[in-house]
């Protein structure tokens, strides 16, 4: 992803979630999309899906997290 596109999606995410401490992080080595994290901790992808121009947000959740 586009610097522009990865600042505009922190942007958006941080506003959304009312939470400063979330952070949309270029990949390395892939362009097609970008890492969601709070602090330290990741939280998942974000995907554009270029035909549509539409963003789509991914998140792995563990079983183990459930408890």
């Amino acid at each position: 992803m586009k610097p522009d596109e990865i600042r505009k999606l922190d942007a958006y995410f941080k506003r959304v979630f009312q939470n400063p401490k979330l952070e949309v992080k270029a990949r390395p080595r892939k362009e097609d999309s970008a890492e969601l994290y709070i602090g330290d901790e990741f939280l998942g992808l974000v995907y554009k899906d270029e035909e549509e121009g539409d963003y789509n947000f991914s998140m792995a959740i563990l079983d183990i997290d459930l408890g």
